[in-house]
């Protein structure tokens, strides 16, 4: 069977990685002549709303999926009338809009802050009425890793003169306001529905991850999250996410970040695809999230995604260690993605395997002799 992708980045990369011994072949639609995944498969090199290159890429394949989010609204209609398209371009619609994931939320039950809307200078005094400082002022689209978006602290004298200054310094484009949750820790679930078989079940869950963030990038992933000892926080995120995908006829992996606050778990965000947050899959899962997005793409069983013991991902940001220094340190996995070290890209990660969490090395000596190390 031949997948295409839409993307051809790290994730796509990832997805061949685990989906040439399964006997897939790909084709990634991909406007890069240098990217990640172009040893895996064939690379049609175009933009993603390109008639032609859309022509090309979906000759003769059966189904497709996509690596980031942002493909455009017409490609996803465009090859979904063609051929099969997972996840579905109305999950791929909310994931884009944080209004309208904001409300999905809301619609099914699942907690978040309060939020507003801005579209114009009109909006703002509204805004601030409905969600006090401390906020976040974020872009209605696009922006990741930490772009995108301002911090708005309570010691603003002038409320709607701190939104309207951050307003403007994004671009004057529709945004978002959000309150700011006091949190704990940050999570995700990252779970995966697929086609429904006899026998076979329809949705499988990852254990739930704590995630830490630097800079807006996420620098590490600890599962089992440390801060559910008891497991209450990932069935009540479990019931979320199947609630989510249900709602939204969903195949293939899904990850929902959410914050860890004293009332509970408050939604941050929608992934529909394979994320970051699960590379620890890859070393130390049954089943990593690739394979498994791959499975249910194609309509095969889903595989186990029990976890082999306690594992710790750590992203290699603007430049990697010598990769001989990397393998000198016990229990550790290295993915390195092919690309040019530059300043705030993820350019590997590294994870550590262990039976149980105490006999993983300390994430934060492990970082500190990365720092050390020349590339």
């Amino acid at each position: 069977m031949k997948i295409g992708v839409v993307g051809g980045g790290q994730l796509a990369r990832m997805l061949g990685l685990a989906g040439l011994p399964l006997g897939f072949q790909f084709r990634f639609l991909e406007p890069s002549s240098d990217c990640p995944a172009a040893n895996l498969g064939e690379i049609i090199r175009a933009p993603y709303d390109d008639a032609q290159g859309l022509e090309r890429f979906a000759c003769d394949i059966e189904c497709a999926t996509y690596e980031f989010e942002n493909v455009p609204a017409e490609t996803a209609r465009w090859l979904d009338e063609r051929l099969t398209l997972a996840p579905t371009p109305r999950a791929l619609a909310i994931a884009q809009d944080r209004i309208t994931e904001k409300a999905t939320f809301r619609e099914l039950g699942i907690p978040v802050q309060a939020t507003a809307g801005i579209k114009s200078l009109s909006d703002i005094a509204s805004a601030v009425r409905t969600v006090a400082l401390p906020a976040v002022l974020k872009t209605r689209r696009l922006g990741y890793d930490g772009k995108g978006q301002r911090v708005l602290h309570a010691s603003e004298k002038d409320a709607a003169e701190s939104v309207r200054v951050a307003w403007v310094e994004l671009g004057r484009v529709p945004c978002i306001l959000e309150s700011f949750v006091s949190f704990t820790a940050e999570v995700s679930q990252i779970a995966v529905r697929g086609r429904k078989r006899a026998h076979t079940p329809a949705i499988a869950f990852y254990p739930l991850t704590q995630n830490e963030h630097r800079g807006g990038i996420l620098w590490k992933s600890e599962s089992p999250a440390p801060c559910d000892p008891t497991g209450e926080l990932a069935a009540s995120a479990q019931q979320y996410v199947k609630r989510l995908m249900e709602s939204l006829d969903y195949i293939g992996v899904i990850a929902v970040e959410f914050f860890v606050t004293s009332a509970g778990l408050v939604a941050n965000e929608m992934a529909p695809r394979v994320h970051n947050s699960g590379h620890w899959t890859i070393d130390g899962s049954v089943t990593s999230q690739f394979e498994n997005h791959l499975r249910a793409v194609a309509g095969l069983p889903l595989g186990s995604t029990h976890a082999h013991g306690s594992s710790v991902m750590i992203n290699l940001v603007g430049r990697a260690p010598i990769t001989a220094r990397l393998l000198e340190i016990p229990h550790a996995h290295v993915h390195l993605y092919g690309k040019g070290a530059r300043a705030g890209r993820k350019i590997g990660h590294v994870t550590l395997t262990a039976p149980t969490a105490q006999d993983l090395d300390d994430p934060a000596a492990l970082l500190a002799q990365l720092a050390a190390w020349d590339s």
